[in-house]
């Protein structure tokens, strides 16, 4: 038993693959100087990488600067949740092969923008979590370990 008792567990390599699988959209975290920065993306996995698209701007310009990003995906209900985090290194597709290998992937803008340049993050490390979610237990009848 971990020090949150049944309500956590530690996802291991293949369910974090599992619950990115099954979604579209995650959160992007750049790291540029002393700014941190955090991006809505809609992704597609391309076998053990995450590609999306994106217009010219904050996020391209960053990740040309400090290419180390965090990505998270994350899903509940009103009994379960997860997360699934992932760090790695970012990189804009620049190869005429990759991009036109990243142009046959399912990959749509959400948004009505264009958007010309692919990005693809590599994993160095994959964490996730598993929650059962419920009430909190009674305070006084939890002792502090």
């Amino acid at each position: 038993m971990n020090e949150f008792g049944d309500a956590v567990t530690i996802l291991d390599e293949h369910e974090c693959w599992e619950h990115l699988t099954s979604h579209q959209l995650g959160r992007l975290v750049t790291h540029v100087g002393d700014v941190l920065d955090i991006f809505p993306v809609n992704y597609v996995l391309d076998g053990r990488s995450l590609v999306f698209r994106t217009a010219e701007g904050s996020k391209l310009l960053e990740l040309t600067v400090n290419d180390h990003v965090l990505f998270e995906v994350d899903h509940w209900t009103d009994d379960r949740a997860w997360s699934v985090v992932v760090r790695g290194h970012a990189r804009r597709l620049d190869a005429l092969d990759e991009v036109e290998a990243a142009d046959r992937l399912p990959l749509e803008p959400w948004i009505p923008t264009v958007k010309y340049n692919y990005v693809r993050v590599v994993p160095a490390e994959l964490t996730g979590r598993a929650f059962a979610r419920g009430e909190e237990p009674d305070r006084d009848a939890v002792q502090p370990g």
